[in-house]
């Protein structure tokens, strides 16, 4: 199912080498990555920017999600500052599905991070949202902020990091990666009475609701005759033979 709960870093305190902050441009990439996201058909969550990472796990693990990540970017020991550079994806060690995904981000970022060789999964058992979160969980460090050329790599690629990362999202959750497009007004018409929202563009993938016929819908994309619709708050896929465009 297409729960995603993101949380950015609230890491305020970190400041970059040439400007701003960690939490400032991580929040920068989650900004860009929820118009991909929800034109994909996932649901996001968002954490608290102003909180703490103790709080980022409990707004998660209030929720129901399938999947937790996190974004950071990082810094070196003081004896190296400013001296390393590279991207790792942790992950629990005995979590399959924490893995899978930051297996995949690995592969999507090598094709965009100027060093992809530094580019790397990594497992830990110190990292809380990692630990303590009930979802399956990926921490991604993007970068490290008190190196000029990573700091400067971050924060003249937000979009192109965004787009990378909402890529494997979809990629995770089995659903294709669809560009955000222009919204319509539409209205769900089914003669049996309701229609299925379904959490991917086929009739296998399990539905999240069931829609009455002449409810108003906003259509976010399409996709093989499948429209990406949005319902109260819950986004989904729903058979394009059942929504009118107005």
């Amino acid at each position: 199912m297409p729960f995603l709960f993101l949380s950015p870093s609230t890491q305020y305190f970190n400041l970059y080498i040439n400007e701003e902050s960690e939490q400032y441009w991580m929040n920068q990439v989650a900004d860009y990555m929820e118009p991909y996201l929800l034109s994909s058909g996932i649901n996001v969550t968002r954490n608290d920017p102003n909180g703490s990472a103790l709080l980022s796990i409990n707004q998660s693990n209030m929720g129901n999600y399938d999947f937790h990540l996190a974004l950071h970017s990082n810094a070196a020991p003081e004896s190296m500052s400013g001296q390393l550079r590279g991207i790792d994806a942790y992950y629990y060690p005995t979590s399959k599905d924490g893995l899978r995904m930051a297996e995949i981000i690995v592969d999507n970022f090598k094709n965009i991070y100027p060093l992809p060789e530094r580019v790397q999964a990594l497992p830990s058992t110190s990292i809380g949202e990692l630990r303590r979160t009930r979802a399956p969980a990926c921490l991604v460090e993007i970068g490290y902020h008190d190196n000029l050329d990573d700091a400067t790599w971050i924060t003249q690629n937000i979009p192109a990091i965004a787009e990378n990362l909402s890529l494997s999202v979809t990629q995770y959750f089995g659903l294709p990666f669809l560009s955000p497009a222009t919204t319509y007004p539409g209205l769900v018409t089914n003669a049996t009475g309701s229609a299925n929202l379904r959490g991917g563009p086929e009739i296998s993938f399990p539905i999240l609701t069931q829609i009455p016929s002449g409810s108003q819908v906003t259509v976010h994309n399409s996709y093989n005759g499948w429209y990406v619709i949005s319902y109260h708050n819950l986004v989904g896929y729903m058979d394009s033979s059942f929504v009118t465009l107005q």
